[in-house]
């Protein structure tokens, strides 16, 4: 497969025209072909018809698979590219640690199942030569989150991972890139938030709302750049979008972040882009659910966060 990296120059550029110029397709209709076999990828995630008309960011990564055939169903030729990105961190009889890709959902949304390849069909092809066929997913992170997520292999492991879950007990630890100039350097966001399922979004609630839950995280700046930090947030509680929702009704939106930005002004010029949120779930410690040994495991960020931090620090 072929590959390139969306330049500066490039932005805001359809798609497919962009596959003519760029790509070799020589046509709007030959490029429309590759995308309808499925023959395309965006940040390593296929991409179909209806991304004809997307526009383009810096940095992502569009990748082009001449010699992929056509007459498979779409999950079955996504399952096939993805299964090169999985990436196993640690696995035994009780749990499965998994590093997940940008781009790709942990298990199928309500009634969409089949339609995409998850972590969960992943991890579970993985598997598939085991004798015991349950897994669990024992927390979840957004769609274009990357990093660890965990699951269980047994029933008595699912629940003892989700009663520490529940207890607030495991280390979650995750590195974001905001938009600003933090201070102070390290500290606490204390917030009430709800789930609005009409919008599907998180918004920061009143102290008198019934249906908000508290939210607590930790961070600390680990390098302060000119107009963004890079920092380190530690989920006390987890929350669905939480980190996302936390820093952007501070003033600081994650980089890349599209819809938890709370009126914040668009991203400084010259500031570098990234194709999501510049989110990663980076290490989590707890204990193991047979042992009761403390364990952790660690996931380095993927290409487009390093790139991305390789341009806030100058370097090419």
């Amino acid at each position: 497969m072929q590959e390139w990296v969306i330049a500066a120059d490039a932005a805001g550029m359809r798609l497919d025209l962009w596959l003519v110029r760029h790509a070799g397709a020589g046509s709007r209709s030959r490029a429309a072909a590759w995308l309808e076999r499925g023959k395309v990828f965006l940040d390593c995630q296929g991409a179909g018809a209806a991304d004809a008309a997307r526009r383009l960011t810096p940095g992502l990564r569009v990748g082009v698979w001449m010699d992929r055939p056509g007459s498979a169903r779409a999950a079955d030729r996504d399952a096939h590219e993805r299964r090169r990105l999985l990436r196993v961190v640690a696995e035994d009889s009780a749990l499965v640690a998994a590093d997940k890709p940008p781009g790709m959902i942990v298990e199928p949304l309500p009634g969409r199942s089949g339609e995409e390849v998850t972590l969960l069909d992943l991890v579970r092809h993985h598997l598939r030569h085991d004798t015991r066929p349950a897994l669990y997913v024992v927390h979840r992170i957004d769609r274009d989150t990357s990093g660890l997520v965990l699951f269980a292999r047994t029933a008595e492991a699912r629940d003892a991972l989700k009663e520490q879950f529940e207890r607030r007990t495991p280390e979650r630890l995750y590195q974001a890139v905001v938009e600003g100039i933090v201070r102070p350097p390290r500290g606490t966001w204390r917030d009430q938030l709800a789930w609005d399922a009409s919008q599907l979004r998180q918004r920061k609630a009143h102290a008198s709302d019934a249906r908000g839950k508290e939210a607590l995280a930790e961070y600390v700046v680990l390098e302060q750049f000119e107009a963004a930090a890079l920092m380190t947030v530690s989920l006390v509680t987890g929350k669905r979008n939480q980190i996302r929702v936390q820093a952007g009704v501070r003033g600081h939106p994650l980089l890349g972040e599209r819809q938890y930005r709370f009126g914040a002004p668009a991203p400084a010029p010259g500031l570098p882009r990234i194709g999501r949120q510049a989110l990663h779930a980076w290490r989590l410690g707890l204990r193991h659910p047979s042992t009761g040994r403390p364990v952790t495991f660690t996931a380095e960020p993927p290409e487009d966060f390093t790139r991305l931090l390789a341009a806030l620090r100058g370097r090419p």
